[in-house]
Order: C-alpha cells, then structure tokens, then sequence
C-alpha cells in the first residue's frame, strides 16, 4: 500500500497499511507544544477515531526528542490569549480525545518526554523507549501542578507513593529507571527502537479492530468497576464479537492453519 504523508504547521501525519504514524515536529524546541500543535492534534484524533482504515497509531517526535511539554513561552506571547481555565479546558480535550481513539496507541519515545509531554506517552496504550530517554514530570519546577490526565494514569501505572514522588520532587529520570517502575514497555538500543515500533504496530493494525477496541476500553474501566460489573462488561463485549465476521475469520483460520485476515466488521 502507498504511503500518504501530510505536513501540517507543526506535525507530520503518515498513513500506510492501516498505521498512523504521528510525529510532533518543533525540533528546536524539542517539540514543545504551542497552539497550533494543540489545535493539529485535536484534529487528528478525531479523524482518526472515526475512521474504520486507520488500525493502529504511532506517536512521536522528531529531532531525536518525544516532547518538552507545552510551549509556556509561547502561552505569554500570545496576542489573544484565552482565559486559562479555558484553555486547560481545551487540552483536557485534547487529552481525553486521545484517550478515547478506540485504536491501540504507541507512543514511540527518544530523547526528553517531559511535562505534558509525558503525560501524552502515557496516554499511549503502549510506551517504547530508546536509551536516550528521559522522562519528568516537571511541572513544579515551573510552579505548576501536573496535567495533562498525569493525576489519573501516574498513580494506576506506579501506584500513589511512587506517583508522589515523580510529581512533588519534579526528578529525571533516565529510560531503564522509568522501565523499573513501570511507566514503559520496552527500553532499546536507540538504533532498534524504529524497527521494533513498526513491528508492534504492524501486529495491532492486523489485528481484529473490534475486539482491540472492546479489550482497550475494559482494561481502560478497569479501576472504575467492580469484579461484577467487569464480568458484566465482559459479557456485552463477548457478545458484540460474537456477531462480527472477524471472529467468524478467526475460527476459519485457526481450523485452516492458515493467519486471519480481519476487516473490522
């Protein structure tokens, strides 16, 4: 399949076999997020939950950084700036439009991932990361509370002691620390993370797009419910499958010996 490229202000968009590849694109500011990247981002998330091609995505950064966080120079330059209660309004959205894209997520991480650049990784389904990286939660040292949907994902990842400790003292931390507390999947040499990357996401976009959505969001519910109510949910997940010709395909294939081939539907 032919690869479609798009260069906005400040991302780059690259569709090809059913994985979209995102990449934040201020190199000078290691990828420091300003309003238009903002606005960018909301709109590419929403393309791309409603879209039934778009099986898998790829977020990260170019320049050999993930991302800074945001661009808080910018904010104080901006001739008509926003009220910041609505302004923060406008990034939980961002955030949560990321959170909801029913398609599993990697965010593919070199360099700084710091701030709200973290916590946009962290929104990832799936965090792989170079030797390189470096990761923070930040925000006090810029006399700041953490954001960005950090307050809910740090604690579920690290637990509450751990999560205080990234957020109150604002450390550094290099990529095989993050890996021990669990905030990655993967820590690699940084001359195999891109081939690595693309194999996962290769895998998730051949996956059956449904039950990855169904399996995405009960994980995602999972501390807001009980056993019951997981088992219920579970159920009406079960059943939708149920329905779908990929699981007719699956079955196919495993009696045929033979690797399914999913449609979505």
């Amino acid at each position: 399949m032919a690869t479609e490229k798009r260069e906005l202000q400040s991302i780059t968009v690259e569709r090809c076999d059913g994985v979209v590849t995102i990449t934040l694109r201020r190199p000078e500011k290691k990828n420091a997020i300003d309003g238009p990247m903002w606005d960018e981002l909301l709109a590419e998330f929403r393309t791309i939950g409603e879209s039934s091609t778009d099986r898998a995505v790829i977020l990260t950064g170019a320049g050999g950084n993930f991302c800074s966080g945001a661009d808080l120079w910018a904010a104080a330059d901006d001739q008509d700036p926003k009220h910041q209660l609505a302004a923060m309004r406008t990034i939980s959205g961002i955030c949560m439009s990321l959170h909801r894209l029913p398609q599993p997520t990697v965010a593919k991480v070199s360099g700084v991932a710091v701030g709200a650049g973290l916590n946009m990784a962290l929104g990832c389904d799936l965090i792989v990361a170079d030797e390189t990286a470096r990761f923070s939660e930040i925000f006090a040292r810029r006399g700041l509370s953490i954001d960005f949907g950090g307050s809910w994902v740090l604690p579920r990842l690290v637990g509450m002691h751990r999560a205080k400790e990234l957020s109150l003292l604002a450390d550094i931390i290099g990529a095989e620390q993050a890996a021990a507390m669990g905030l990655v999947n993967r820590v690699l040499p940084a001359d195999e993370l891109d081939a690595f990357v693309d194999d996962w996401a290769r895998q998730l976009a051949g996956g059956p797009p449904i039950a990855l959505a169904m399996t995405k969001r009960l994980l995602n519910n999972s501390f807001n419910v009980t056993l019951e109510e997981a088992l219920d949910d579970e159920g009406l997940s079960q059943s939708v499958n149920f329905a779908t010709s990929d699981t007719s395909e699956a079955i196919s294939a495993f009696m045929e010996k033979r690797e399914p081939v999913f449609k979505g539907r």
